[in-house]
């Protein structure tokens, strides 16, 4: 696109976004079922033309200054579309989740008060680097009953604009609106402010992708917005860790794929376990590549790495560095996670019950995970198929947005003839 009027046409996006939800919200389960089974067919039908889109990213990321990590996190294999794949097949398992009664009340007069799942409407997601999210997203919002208008990264745009295009042809083959699915086929920056003005057509905005962007969302939207923060996530070394575990999961947590938001990007260590369990972890950090920031007490303990500032504590890396920090207590670790943590993901390696309780039940953070990866935290390993972010809000979802997150309710009353005296 080159020139056009760009106020017009985010409000025929979005307007057609609301159409197609008005009809969308009527599509029963089995319709929505064959479209993701459409798009697994079509995905491994064109596997080449994908990756061929996708390589003209790839070719184009020097030019946008992309880091190592966000290369990663754009880049599309044989494997990674057979993950696309794997998630789609794992949301078409999950049942439809519009029209489940949540709770039902028969009230004394007679009146039957049902709660019923509905829709959140229309969706306007923005998201940077990852392609797959594109299918992830849009799978979860038309199972969920809602159209989405998706607003992609101009370093995915090759990648984006291909999957678009199975995205509609499936909805075409099944019969569903074709408007359920649109994708912000302009990279101007500024489509993005006219969106977050249509608070009369959009139901709630949610930004994934860096804090900047998010901030910027959250400040200028006209309706409510799911927020992903940062993840700068922890693994705190209890006391009763046993060393075998704790060098597995600080190492899968930080190395496993440091560019994404549930990584680990700080070492918590009790002082009691600091000579004989971390330089074991430390060593295995190294190997692996990682470059260590840690604290004075931990320096001493090692012989690579440099001093951690204030500002590493509260930094997610998105690459091979960790901080690190000893701390004397379980409260000290507890109050360093909510000083320096963004709410996101944290892990206690303990062989005490008592421990972990009270590590899960202090810490608030979106996730708390005792002796796993922080990878974990993840919608398709929680069970949810996917997710379209992980939320680190408290209202109106927390943690992997799913298809229940991706709903509200109302309530039905049946009635036979009562009237309020």
């Amino acid at each position: 696109m080159t020139e056009f009027d760009l106020p017009h046409y985010t409000q025929q996006l979005a307007h057609q976004a609301r159409d197609a939800s008005r009809k969308l919200v009527s599509a029963n389960g089995n319709q929505k079922n064959d479209w993701l089974c459409r798009m697994i067919e079509l995905i491994r039908e064109r596997t080449p033309e994908l990756l061929e889109a996708n390589e003209k990213d790839l070719k184009q990321a020097p030019e946008y200054g992309l880091t190592e990590a966000s290369i990663d996190r754009l880049k599309l294999t044989d494997a990674r579309l057979q993950g696309i794949v794997t998630a789609l097949q794992e949301i078409t398992a999950l049942p439809n989740p519009i029209g489940e009664i949540i709770g039902s009340n028969m009230r004394p007069n007679g009146l039957l008060v049902t709660q019923v799942r509905v829709p959140l409407g229309v969706v306007f997601f923005i998201y940077e680097s990852r392609p797959n999210v594109t299918i992830d997203a849009a799978a979860l919002c038309v199972k969920s009953g809602n159209a989405v208008i998706l607003r992609g990264g101009k370093e995915a745009f090759h990648s984006n604009m291909a999957l678009y295009g199975l995205l509609q042809q499936g909805l075409k083959d099944v019969g569903l609106p074709e408007q359920s699915v649109q994708l912000v086929e302009t990279t101007d920056r500024e489509a993005v402010g006219h969106f977050l003005k249509l608070g009369n057509l959009i139901d709630v905005t949610i930004p994934r992708g860096g804090k900047g962007l998010i901030e910027r969302v959250a400040k200028d939207a006209m309706m409510p917005v799911i927020k992903h923060f940062d993840g700068v996530c922890h693994v705190y070394l209890d006391e009763a860790a046993d060393s075998e575990l704790a060098v597995s999961i600080t190492v899968n947590s930080k190395c496993q794929r440091p560019g994404v938001c549930n990584a680990a990007e700080s070492l918590l260590v009790h002082a009691d376990i600091a000579k004989t369990i971390f330089p074991q972890v430390a060593a295995a950090l190294v190997k692996q590549g990682v470059e260590l920031r840690c604290c004075p007490r931990s320096m001493e303990l090692i012989n690579d790495g440099q001093l951690a500032t204030d500002d590493d504590y509260a930094t997610e890396y998105g690459a091979m560095i960790m901080s690190v920090k000893i701390v004397d207590s379980m409260d000290a670790a507890i109050q360093h996670i909510h000083q320096y943590g963004s709410g996101h993901t944290e892990s206690i390696v303990t062989t005490n019950l008592a421990a972990a309780e009270k590590f899960t039940t202090e810490v608030d953070s979106a996730a708390v995970i005792v002796n796993a990866s922080t990878r974990f935290n993840d919608g398709g390993e929680f069970g949810l198929g996917a997710e379209i972010g992980i939320s680190t809000d408290k209202f109106h979802a927390r943690g992997p947005c799913g298809l229940n997150e991706l709903t509200s309710y109302k309530y039905v009353a049946h009635g036979a003839g009562q009237i309020k005296q």
